[in-house]
């Protein structure tokens, strides 16, 4: 699955217990982020026991099917008294024992149960943990509140069971927070010298006669539950900088044919202004970083994730991986085969995640200047505008005069926890200085 990605979900099993499976024949699909893959059989069998169901979440390396070979069913055929197979463990009733159990001793509910979603302001429940938790009537806010002990910070099994035996034993229940993605915060109201948050959930909304309803795909779910967490965790603040390109227009206009001749590959404004952005990062590494609470983990690779609009309207963020090492032609043929495989549903899970800095190029939809929206954990993200001829002031030894330019708006957000304006508004100024002082005569 690449070294960056830990675990998937089971989306859809495509064989059944008892089938006979051939080699490299798909066995299930899964879903890791926002990209679906198939897995296939190592091996030819027959598919013996699913150790996981649809949704489960799932650990690299773990086993997830128990196959029979026909090796193994000739020496059970064979073997007077076979060993029987050690059956894994299964966790789910154990787990819904104990919440009964817990249940049973009297334990009175702090809330009515209810559904928990699968992802809840930022953080991922398993079909496991949002069980035990609409079983002993566990609050989703509460449970965002939980401090995760497993990968990434996840609330395991482990993790609601002590918060439920606590809560028995008449422990404080950790703070709340705010979930619900339309949720707005009242004003605090001070009691007894504490604050209270009152949470208002968005008015249901009533069709009108005629409306269409969609339901939200899968990535598009994602993709908003993922929107909502970067606004809640990051205070955004965007600058804005206009760049004069007319040089660097020039010269792709005179070298893009002989360039697609020479490489095959088609030479966009894309790749140039990810060269300027990662020269721009090594002016200043500390755009380059995560926050992890009050820790700034400061990246030594610059990994730039580039926003890829698809056919069926989602996006998706391929990152080319360590782009400050490639040169122009590299960053080129990383940038053409990312798009080209994002738009045919071709792209690997390691290959949208691991991301250091992200540029969305709004100008080919003819926008002149955004706003966008942090792809956490980074902390800033590059909006590149529309190229467009206007008129403006060059100034000369012999003088000013009026001239024909062509001009680019850049839209830099940031976390401004950790970049200031003028940390944040250095940066972008120095990506349109490179732009701007492209070399018209450079051979590639």
């Amino acid at each position: 699955m690449g070294e960056s990605v830990a675990e998937a979900t089971i989306i859809k099993w495509l064989k059944d217990e008892g089938d006979t499976i051939e080699l490299e024949e798909a066995v299930l699909e899964i879903a890791t982020d926002k990209v679906d893959s198939e897995v296939p059989s190592p091996t030819e069998g027959v598919l013996k026991k699913k150790l996981f169901g649809e949704d489960d979440v799932v650990k690299v390396g773990e086993a997830i099917a128990l196959l029979e070979t026909e090796a193994e069913s000739s020496e059970n055929n064979h073997t007077d008294t076979p060993a029987p197979a050690e059956e894994p463990k299964e966790e789910a009733p154990a787990a819904m024992q104990e919440a009964a159990q817990v249940m049973n001793n009297g334990m009175a509910t702090a809330v009515a149960p209810q559904d928990i979603p699968r992802n809840s302001n930022g953080n991922f429940y398993s079909p496991l943990v949002r069980s035990i938790a609409k079983e002993e009537g566990i609050h989703v806010d509460e449970l965002n509140a939980i401090e995760g002990t497993g990968a990434e910070g996840r609330v395991t099994k482990k993790d609601v069971l002590a918060y439920v035996e606590n809560r028995k034993a008449g422990a404080p229940a950790p703070a709340q927070t705010v979930s619900a993605p339309a949720a707005q915060a009242a004003p605090a109201q001070a009691s007894s010298g504490t604050s209270k948050i009152e949470v208002k959930q968005a008015p249901p909304v009533q069709p009108t006669e005629g409306a269409e309803i969609i339901e939200m795909d899968r990535m598009r779910k994602m993709i908003a539950e993922h929107m909502v967490m970067s606004k809640h965790t990051s205070p955004h603040v965007t600058s804005f900088v206009e760049a004069d390109v007319t040089n660097l227009v020039n010269w792709r206009n005179k070298t893009k044919g002989d360039f697609l001749k020479r490489e095959g590959e088609k030479m966009t404004f894309t790749p140039l202004i990810i060269e300027a952005v990662v020269k721009a990062i090594k002016d200043f590494p500390m755009i380059n970083v995560s926050v992890d609470g009050t820790r700034i983990i400061k990246h030594r690779d610059i990994n730039i994730g580039m926003a890829a609009a698809l056919p069926s309207g989602n996006l998706i963020v391929p990152v080319i991986k360590k782009a400050d090492q490639l040169n122009l032609i590299g960053i080129t043929k990383a940038v053409n085969d990312l798009a080209n495989r994002a738009r045919q549903n071709k792209l690997k899970p390691d290959e949208i995640a691991g991301g250091t800095f992200t540029l969305t190029n709004v100008g080919t939809f003819g926008n002149v200047m955004g706003t966008p929206i942090i792809n956490q954990p980074q902390v800033a993200i590059l909006a590149a505008g529309s190229i467009n001829k206007k008129p403006a002031v060059v100034e000369t030894p012999e003088g000013d005069f009026i001239a024909i330019r062509s001009k680019m708006f850049l839209s830099h957000s940031y976390d401004h926890r950790v970049v200031d304006g003028a940390l944040g508004g250095s940066f972008v100024r120095r990506v349109a200085d490179y732009l701007e002082a492209f070399d018209l005569n450079r051979e590639i």
